[in-house]
């Protein structure tokens, strides 16, 4: 399934007129989990050569104050690209969320201890059956993220404020929500 410009659009415009939900869940997710553990397992997304010219070089000059090296750019939106539409995500929402969580150090680790690009908790190697997952490593850790942003945003129904707040474990609150939508919307957005 492919995502288009309006699904973001929409998702954006709908994230920003609902309101906030409650609690955080801090618990790992029995879901999940299993969601997971097959998309750990599991091994181009672009349509043809043209798409792919286009965006990689359209999301590099967006890309480059962050990430100054022009090959390690192309190596992470081609991961990204990859494991967004593997997910059945827009690409751009991923950059949004990774530019609002690691602001694209692949090496971050924030004081919770997550880990990489999307900023993935530990926890979920071992809740999945998969200790010895580098988390660090480029297409792992986007293969744990993007799952489960998508997970969330299913368990949601599609409203991505809330499968953001949730992918943060900021469920009800608009802060980080706000900071995502913001980033996708004036800089990740094809319009």
């Amino acid at each position: 399934m492919k995502i288009g410009r309006q699904f973001i659009f929409r998702s954006v415009l709908l994230a920003m007129l609902l309101p906030a939900g409650a609690v955080a869940e801090q618990v790992p997710d029995p879901e999940l989990r299993e969601v997971l553990r097959k998309a750990a397992t599991a091994a181009d997304s672009f349509d043809d050569r043209f798409d792919a010219e286009v965006w990689l070089t359209d999301m590099s000059s967006r890309l480059a104050r962050q990430v100054h090296d022009p090959d390690e750019r192309v190596e992470i939106l081609t991961r990204v690209h990859y494991e967004a539409s593997r997910a059945e995500l827009p690409p751009e929402l991923v950059l949004a969320v990774i530019e609002v969580e690691s602001n694209f150090d692949r090496y971050a680790i924030s004081v919770a201890g997550a880990l990489g690009l999307m900023q993935v908790m530990p926890f979920w190697r071992e809740e999945i059956g998969r200790p010895d997952d580098n988390l660090i490593r480029l297409d792992t850790n986007l293969r744990y993220g993007c799952t489960i942003l998508k997970f969330y945003l299913d368990k949601e129904k599609g409203d991505l404020r809330r499968a953001l707040g949730r992918y943060n474990g900021s469920l009800g609150k608009r802060k980080y929500p706000n900071k995502v939508i913001n980033k996708l919307s004036k800089k990740w957005y094809q319009g």
